[in-house]
């Protein structure tokens, strides 16, 4: 056998095959022509799909990312550096405002309180005497002047110590939740030491950002919802703080939202996907994106009236993945073709085989 007659024995064989796996494919395709000829030659309405508009509530959402933040978060540090005598913290329990966590030993700055008490107690009664004096003109008015200097300036140092003795005591500024603890009975600390975090975490907070187009849109207020990894459902929030300039590297803002966290579910540093509620619309037309047909001069759709077609040009406004909101040229009850959009035409009969609902 020739190189040639190889070529096309094979060739032939190729053919065949294709022919045969694609068949099965394309045999609908035949079949609904022939239909559709069919009931053209017979004089048959065109059997189509359509739905009934009907007022529906609808939301325009934008979609994003962000983290859980602590309403309020501050890693405990000392103010002063020493010994600890007393810590009163236990590792992850609710403290409040105020409560005592670590103490540090002020032994020495107690015996200087001590003494600046005794000798402040001494200048207070030597002025007093002296007060008399000067009354009855038994001293100068300068005299008495070093004197009652004397007792204030004793008085500041009194105030200065309990101060410093202060300093010693770590309370906490807010009530909240103690994280992990690194320190212990005796250990020797100083400003730079990290002792605890104190986190208050009802409610939490959440950092998220938005393209910039959507700047005029956003407000203080506008709701949220979101879900966490972990945790089954979603989670409501509410806008209350916008950043007030836009991010030159990202071209985002940046928000901030507030979420209530009464059970504890919500842990600052996880991740969250977030739908941000820009608009609801209680009573939007929506009808589906398969419906609308393009034009040069707009867009239109096909309704069903009296048994047959009529063209109808309407304006969109919002969309989703499957439907779109049409804000004229439709109204309440309209029935749109949602099928045989390409055979029909102005006036032309068909009949209705399901109306599908929204």
């Amino acid at each position: 056998m020739s190189s040639s007659l190889k070529k096309i024995v094979t060739g032939v064989v190729i053919f065949v095959a294709v022919v045969l796996i694609a068949y099965p494919k394309v045999k609908p395709l035949f079949s609904e022509g022939e239909e559709t000829a069919s009931q053209q030659n017979s004089g048959a309405p065109l059997s189509v799909d359509a739905v009934m508009v009907e007022p529906t509530r609808v939301q325009d959402k934008i979609f994003s990312t962000g983290s859980i933040l602590a309403n309020e978060e501050v890693e405990l540090r000392s103010e002063v550096s020493g010994k600890i005598t007393d810590i009163y913290l236990d590792e992850g329990k609710m403290v409040d405002k105020n409560q005592l966590l670590i103490k540090i030993n002020d032994s020495e700055l107690q015996a200087q309180l001590q003494r600046a008490q005794y000798r402040l107690n001494l200048a207070s009664e030597r002025e007093r005497r002296q007060q008399q004096l000067l009354e009855k003109g038994g001293i100068s008015q300068e005299d008495y002047d070093a004197t009652l200097n004397e007792v204030n300036v004793l008085k500041s140092e009194v105030q200065l110590i309990r101060a410093q003795i202060d300093k010693t005591e770590i309370r906490a500024p807010f009530r909240g939740r103690v994280g992990l603890k690194y320190v212990s009975d005796g250990s020797y600390i100083s400003p730079t030491t990290r002792i605890a975090s104190l986190q208050n975490i009802n409610p939490v907070k959440l950092d998220f950002s938005v393209p910039e187009r959507y700047v005029n849109r956003v407000r203080v207020g506008d709701d949220i919802s979101f879900t966490v990894q972990g945790t089954e459902g979603a989670f409501d929030g509410e806008i209350y703080a916008i950043e007030p300039k836009i991010d030159s590297q990202t071209r985002t803002l940046q928000l901030r939202a507030l979420s209530d966290n009464d059970e504890g579910l919500l842990v600052p540093g996880a991740f969250a996907d977030i739908e941000l509620i820009l608009e609801t619309i209680d009573d939007a037309l929506m009808i589906p994106t398969i419906s609308l047909i393009p034009e040069l001069q707009g867009q239109k759709v096909y309704l069903f009236k009296n048994g047959s077609v009529a063209e109808q040009r309407v304006e969109t406004g919002l969309r989703t993945a499957e439907r779109v909101r049409i804000v004229d040229g439709i109204q309440p009850g309209d029935t749109v073709l949602t099928t045989g959009l390409l055979q029909v035409r102005q006036g032309m009969p068909v009949r209705i085989n399901e109306i599908q609902s929204q």
